[in-house]
């Protein structure tokens, strides 16, 4: 009974926003399908190509799968291999300039969020070149919009979780605030997202759970996001922005990117060789990668920029030991279970029905029960595939709440995405909340 309320979200209010829109990105799914890319390429007017990987992924044979579909088609492809594991400015700034000089008319990205999101910012910086801050989400950068339209970019996923190739949006580390922002804009949706799930068949353990887990958010988030019709209807419907709320068309692949999760997280992180685990999280990835494009995240991604940002001396076993990271989907998921405690009162239905989806019997649950049936899910998953117990278990305590806080504090476009108003207290408390969970 509780999905036959859940349209109750979007009752409209006077002055409210009546419209969505949906600009879902071209998917080439299946696979074997990155043998297809040079015939893609070819089809979208590329003939002078920048590769963009990254130096593990560069050794790895579906890189050759597409060298050889590239080189089969008769394309000139230069290769960059510089991309780093969480990119920065200074990352972004010198792939700009590697894509400015080599004068492309076209970009193909073949890795994590991390290899896709700098294809997206050289492929903005070469073709609209500006100050780097001048694209930056305000208000820590000016937030100009995007001039026009962009080369064509095919976006190849790697990792069960970016969905990238389904956003418009660039995330980086700005290195002098040691926190996460990024620029968005429906410009930088690449053109066709090309995903084959057997490139997860290499990946360990940790960066499935990881980016698993930056899947269950980005799904999560959207679904309890603040609805399209509380915003402000728009003068001029070319303003509309690109993370428009909670929506009907984010509903329905969300919802069921968290029962794929539900089903197939544990198994696909236990076990690297169950390909149907594997396979459907990478839909999942997609699925939630359309959700979010056009509702948007809210806090627990907000909290991570911060959270990745001024980790001290963490390495994860998994991913490169030669500078301290805490994985993108890793620094979200530590913080879900504090959020969605905080956020279920405003929309106590839509948590009990994710929580579902999640595997959870909400059978006897109550509005009031929402936070803790949703978030104890949460933890189980969390522990299951054996997540930090919370922000300690990465390093933070008391001690670093309020440059956490006044770390995220900036990322309004996501904390106001939120279902319930966060100001710095509220952060603050939910960063706490966030310590321990077991």
């Amino acid at each position: 009974m509780l999905s036959c309320r859940l349209h109750d979200h979007y009752l409209t209010v006077p002055d409210g926003e009546r419209i969505f829109e949906v600009e879902a990105t071209r998917i080439k799914y299946g696979p074997g399908a990155l043998a297809e890319v040079g015939g893609a390429a070819k089809d979208l007017g590329m003939r002078r190509i920048a590769l963009f990987t990254d130096k593990r992924l560069a050794k790895l044979p579906f890189l050759q799968t597409v060298r050889a579909s590239l080189g089969g088609a008769g394309l000139d492809v230069v290769e960059y291999d510089d991309v780093s594991v969480e990119p920065t400015d200074v990352s972004f700034k010198a792939a700009s300039q590697f894509a400015t000089d080599g004068k492309f008319d076209g970009y193909v990205s073949v890795g994590g969020g991390s290899v896709i999101d700098t294809a997206k910012a050289a492929n903005l910086f070469a073709t609209y070149p500006a100050d780097f801050m001048e694209y930056v989400n305000a208000p820590i950068g000016r937030g100009k919009p995007v001039p026009g339209p962009l080369r064509p970019h095919i976006a190849c996923p790697t990792t069960s979780g970016t969905g990238s190739e389904c956003t418009g949006i660039a995330i980086f580390d700005l290195l002098e605030m040691q926190a996460k922002t990024g620029i968005v804009s429906r410009r930088l949706k690449p053109a066709l997202g090309i995903i084959d799930p057997q490139t997860t068949t290499t990946l360990p353990a940790e960066v499935v759970a990881a980016s698993g887990f930056d899947v269950l958010s980005h799904a999560l988030e959207s679904f309890t996001a603040r609805p399209f019709t509380l915003r402000g209807r728009p003068a001029d419907g070319t303003v509309r922005p690109l993370s428009q709320g909670a929506n009907p068309y984010s509903d329905i692949a969300c919802l069921e990117a968290l029962r794929i999760l539900g089903d197939h997280l544990v198994r696909a992180v236990d076990d690297a060789h169950d390909d149907e685990a594997r396979e459907r999280m990478m839909f999942a990835a997609m699925l939630a990668g359309i959700g979010f494009g056009s509702a948007g995240c809210h806090a627990p991604h907000g909290m991570s920029y911060s959270v990745a940002g001024l980790v001290d001396d963490f390495r994860p076993s998994g991913y490169p030991q030669d500078a301290p990271i805490i994985p993108h989907g890793m620094s979200v998921i530590l913080n879900a279970p504090a959020v969605f405690r905080f956020t279920a009162p405003a929309c106590p239905e839509r948590h009990l029905v994710a929580a579902e989806a999640l595997g959870t019997s909400i059978a006897g649950a109550a509005g009031k029960d929402a936070g803790e049936v949703l978030g104890g899910r949460i933890i189980e998953l969390m522990r299951a595939t054996r997540m930090p117990n919370g922000l300690g278990g990465v390093g933070y305590g008391h001690r670093h709440l309020d440059a956490l806080t006044e770390g995220s504090f900036p990322q309004q476009r996501l904390l106001q995405n939120a279902p319930r108003e966060i100001d710095k207290p509220a952060l603050r408390a939910l960063y706490e909340s966030a310590l321990a969970y077991w």
